[in-house]
């Protein structure tokens, strides 16, 4: 607690020390706001792979370096003007009541956040954050002693990660009350989620509500740019076109990983400038559909797994939020082809060891097997039409595999925004609105 105390002492003096400063430099150009929140939290996962170690809480501090809006680019004036981020979290897993256990060690994350305005006066403000990045823990599968898979279970081990590095997400609502023109008190309720996407096993990972108080300073708060009126998207409809590859590790056992790739064609209706839904043609192959691995999710074939076992062919409604270069996207589908439905190694209440229909119930929560996915992605345009993706697929909420791609979009332009011996197809340039 002192230390928190003290980080918080530091942070305000430090800010205060420059806010001082460049409030004399004639050569201000943005303001710039620094945070430090103290967090604790509680796990959402009360399983046996938390209650083994007792009565166990997150803790630590978030904290970010913030850029407020000044209305100076078209996605900006789109989503409202929010504040743009950068965090760095430390985080603590909890100490075990028993000191012959595993430990959980610590946890550390870079992400960048968005906070979006809901309420935005002189006295108040509350705004929702929305995070994505990366974070490295100190303690996993393989730094502890023990590691022999057949342990799995055991009361002694640690089986929240397998790996060092993993993805990091977050939500919440930020709350904000000014004190001076340079400091505020503030809060910031939410969620958190780490794990790696069965990139490495185990893959338990974290999730976990939390609640925080703290401080943001301030500088250049005086700063103002007359704002800059942007038009509409010039374009109404757009196709994507993806392709993307991964592998993943199937069993803790396995001393491999196995291929993972898509392929991803959609249509998009962009309904504001900031959101677009539509639908799309989905082409999966998994590479763990085989024999060769100690998973015990489908059976062990003597003919073993052809290619076309491991493909599985849907369609999706497709959601895009769109933050400027980058783009969140929120897919929900259904499998039209997935042959590897069969050969499920459960004895399910319904269809028991034999065929399933197309459209089948599962086998209850936290089970493996649906007829439907999720996938969650980012991508980013980094030239002209062309973005790169990051995706993590998942059946319910048990992830499949993340993968990374690379896409086009194809833009067509509304009718009204078209000149005569152009293109209809409209190509990104910073400043496209000055054409």
């Amino acid at each position: 607690m002192k230390r928190i105390a003290l980080l918080l002492f530091i942070v305000t003096l430090f800010a205060g020390s420059l806010s001082a400063q460049t409030h004399e430099n004639e050569d201000k150009k943005s303001p710039i706001a620094i945070k430090a929140y103290p967090f604790r939290g509680m796990y959402l996962d009360k399983n046996t792979h938390y209650e083994k170690f007792g009565p166990i809480n997150p803790a630590g501090v978030h904290m970010g370096v913030e850029f407020p809006s000044l209305q100076q680019r078209p996605w900006q004036q789109y989503l409202g003007n929010p504040t743009v981020g950068i965090g760095l979290s430390w985080l603590d897993f909890g100490k075990p009541q028993d000191p012959d256990m595993a430990k959980l060690g610590m946890g550390f994350a870079v992400y960048p956040y968005i906070l979006l305005d809901a309420i935005d006066t002189d006295h108040f403000q509350m705004r929702f954050k929305v995070a994505g990045g990366l974070a490295a823990v100190t303690e996993h599968w393989y730094t502890q002693d023990d590691t022999d898979p057949d342990h799995y279970y055991h009361t002694t081990v640690n089986t929240i990660f397998g790996c060092t590095l993993n993805a990091y997400l977050n939500a919440g609502i930020n709350l904000n009350i000014p004190i001076t023109r340079y400091l505020a008190v503030g809060g910031e309720f939410g969620y958190f989620h780490m794990s790696n996407g069965r990139v490495c096993m185990p893959n338990i990972g974290v999730n976990a509500l939390y609640g925080s108080v703290g401080l943001t300073a301030t500088l250049n708060s005086d700063v103002e740019k007359e704002p800059v009126k942007f038009p509409d998207l010039p374009y109404a409809w757009s196709l994507n076109i993806t392709g993307a590859a991964g592998a993943h590790k199937a069993a803790i056992a396995d001393k491999h990983r196995f291929l993972i790739s898509s392929f991803h064609a959609g249509a998009v209706y962009h309904a504001t400038n900031w959101y677009g839904v539509g639908l799309g043609l989905d082409a999966f192959y998994n590479g763990a559909i085989d024999n060769n691995t100690d998973r015990s999710l489908y059976v062990k074939r003597p003919e073993g797994y052809s290619t076309l076992d491991k493909i599985r062919v849907g369609v999706s409604l497709n959601n895009e939020f769109k933050f400027g270069a980058v783009t969140a996207i929120v897919d929900w589908g259904v499998y039209l082809f997935n042959p590897s439905r069969h050969y499920y190694d459960c004895d399910h209440p319904i269809y028991g060891y034999g065929k399933r229909p197309l459209f089948y119930k599962n086998d209850g929560a936290g089970t493996d097997e649906a007829f439907h996915y999720i996938r969650f992605g980012l991508k980013c345009r980094v030239w002209d039409n062309i973005y790169l993706q990051a995706n993590a697929k998942t059946h319910l909420h048990i992830a499949e595999y993340i993968e990374f791609g690379i896409g086009y979009q194809i833009p067509f332009l509304k009718k009204q925004n078209r000149k005569a011996g152009q293109s209809a197809i409209f190509h990104y340039r910073r400043n496209w609105w000055k054409d």
